[in-house]
């Protein structure tokens, strides 16, 4: 029983020990992201897709909203069977804007897509770079420093931000 009793007191005081033991870093992934061409590039390329495609739904909408003032002008001219043909018309145009909307900037759609692809290959750079990182210096914790909102205040002294710059092969300024 004293065993037992000596047992779970160790325990107890080595927990916190052990605990503290923990190495933590932080990385700024804005900062690193920022300083790397090839996701200045991947945000360029995203923007002009972005631009293009917004444009191509704006075009629909304007061409629904041409089509909605071209029938109200010349509805009191048209037949019950005109107006539903035209109405028909109207509500096609509007659900072929909708449905390119989704297409393009809808969950799973085109951008996301574009964006996976863009940048997938470079966070998997980064993911590789702190990896190795880690296991050299002995951390077990990375928290990114520029999505922790919960986090108040971290001492630059762990920051490992341009150590993951520097393993990249890009300069840190």
């Amino acid at each position: 029983m004293i065993k037992k009793i000596l047992s779970v007191l160790a325990l107890a005081v080595m927990l916190p020990i052990a605990a503290n033991a923990q190495k933590f870093a932080f990385v700024d992934m804005e900062y690193i992201l920022n300083r790397i061409p090839a996701f200045e590039r991947a945000d360029e390329q995203l923007d002009q897709l972005t631009k293009r495609w917004d444009a191509e739904v704006e075009a629909l909408k304007l061409e629904a909203q041409n089509l909605y003032k071209s029938y109200q002008n010349e509805s009191m001219f048209l037949s019950e069977e005109q107006k539903a043909k035209r109405e028909d018309e109207i509500i096609a145009k509007e659900k072929q804007a909708t449905e390119l909307k989704r297409k393009y900037f809808g969950e799973g759609g085109e951008l996301e897509k574009k964006q996976e692809s863009l940048m997938a290959p470079i966070q998997d750079e980064i993911y590789e770079a702190v990896k190795q990182i880690c296991d050299r210096d002995g951390y077990q914790v990375v928290v990114d420093r520029s999505s922790a909102s919960s986090v108040i205040f971290a001492s630059p002294k762990i920051d490992i931000s341009r150590q993951v710059l520097d393993k990249l092969g890009y300069s840190a300024e």
